[in-house]
């Protein structure tokens, strides 16, 4: 089973609460709501087809708390992403009950969760392994090397500090675009995987012309 990460960044690379002001103000972040004046109908597309390869959620716990307090009051038959994640199960990142919104959730515990993750992975499925949100999560199994697609939705704001995905710290990625495409609000769809990290080659100039070699 695959590990995908989905995500809502603006141009700079912040995700932190794309949807609403008050959907997590952490840090003083105060320019929560950022992306939905860019929500279009391509972007719904492009969710959408995000959750038809979706086998099971990974959240981080404010993810999920988020997604209990929201998505069960959304009863549309026609919504096939209320369906799937109300439906779907569930695995959670967290040391706290998790209380009884969703009776398909299991638990992921403390410093061992990267090997369940692992386990799961090894689950040989045609489904996803699927994070939303849950940027810290996501910024963890980054950097352990367990993600195999990443998937965003690139607003064009910038809006400076806040959280995000990628840090300083991060340890260097190269990335294959496997598709993408740019809606009618001007959000980039993207979808990429991970690919060995490469700086050998330079430019050069032979014969009054640039070139690029390998150093």
């Amino acid at each position: 089973m695959k590990l995908s990460i989905h995500l809502f960044t603006t141009f700079d690379g912040v995700s932190q609460s794309p949807g609403s002001a008050e959907e997590d103000t952490r840090g003083g972040f105060r320019h929560g709501g950022w992306f939905m004046p860019f929500f279009d109908e391509g972007c719904g597309h492009a969710i959408d087809a995000w959750y038809e390869r979706c086998g099971a959620l990974l959240l981080g716990r404010r993810t999920f708390d988020t997604f209990a307090s929201h998505w069960p009051h959304v009863t549309d038959p026609e919504d096939s992403v209320a369906a799937q994640i109300n439906r779907g199960h569930k695995y959670v990142v967290t040391s706290s009950p998790l209380g009884e919104t969703w009776a398909d959730t299991s638990t992921l515990l403390g410093d061992g969760f990267l090997e369940d993750v692992a386990r799961l992975k090894a689950v040989e499925d045609d489904l996803e392994l699927q994070v939303h949100g849950s940027i810290h999560l996501a910024r963890t199994l980054h950097e352990a090397g367990l993600v195999d697609i990443y998937r965003f939705l690139v607003a064009p704001v910038v809006v400076g500090a806040g959280s995000r995905i990628f840090t300083p710290d991060t340890p260097p990625t190269a990335m294959r675009v496997e598709q993408s495409t740019v809606t009618a609000s001007g959000v980039f769809a993207t979808e990429m995987t991970p690919r060995d990290f490469g700086n050998s080659l330079s430019v050069t100039v032979e014969d009054g012309k640039n070139i690029i070699v390998d150093a």
